[in-house]
């Protein structure tokens, strides 16, 4: 119960943090979701680190029906308030429950997570602020040159921190190969469906 309570008591501490943002109109839209997107999933990442995977699979599968509750009912306003039309929020929490399913390696599963949230989030704030003039179309979703270079470099930073924290021996070429690899999942995915395809990406690239 302590283990399941330090895993919860977070997440919901900053979806209500986030809701009270949003109310005083302090950040929203599509920052304020991508906002929570990377504090949420950072800290999902450690969660191997005291919980089990099928702990992690059957939160994740709790996690899934709140969303969807919260879509049906407008719950959660800073997740619900975007524009566009996006399953993201729904796969999110798939992404969380098929990374457990897929990994057993703590490490793994960290990075999975991270190039999901911390890196796709970044992607999408660094767009949103400082995209003005350098938007490009890809299957008809608006992405920007200086979104795709943030997921580029922070999925490198990612992969050098867990490197140095694991001493872990990686191929150079991993660090070339995966971050591009996945930038370009999250340009190809539609409708949220890079919150599946990074995670799996990564477990196959690096398991």
């Amino acid at each position: 119960m302590i283990k399941l309570l330090l895993a919860l008591g977070p997440v919901l501490l900053m979806l209500i943090v986030s809701e009270y943002f949003w109310k005083e109109k302090i950040i929203r839209g599509e920052s304020a979701r991508k906002l929570l997107h990377i504090v949420i999933g950072s800290y999902v990442a450690t969660w191997p680190a005291f919980l089990s995977f099928p702990a992690i699979q059957n939160i994740s599968a709790a996690f899934l029906v709140v969303v969807l509750l919260s879509q049906r009912y407008n719950i959660f306003k800073a997740i619900n308030d975007v524009k566009r039309k996006t399953w993201g929020d729904v796969l999110y929490a798939l992404g969380i429950g098929l990374t457990a399913t897929l990994t057993r390696d703590p490490w793994v599963f960290a990075v999975a997570i991270l190039f999901m949230s911390l890196s796709d989030g970044m992607a999408g704030l660094v767009g949103t602020h400082y995209g003005k003039g350098n938007f490009y179309s890809v299957f008809g979703n608006r992405k920007s040159l200086v979104g795709t270079l943030a997921f580029i470099l922070c999925s490198f930073a990612i992969l050098l921190g867990i490197q140095s924290v694991h001493s872990l021996n990686l191929s150079p070429l991993m660090f070339v190969i995966l971050p591009f690899m996945a930038a370009a999942l999250e340009n190809l995915g539609s409708l949220g469906s890079d919150n599946i395809l990074i995670p799996v990406l990564v477990v196959l690239a690096l398991s």
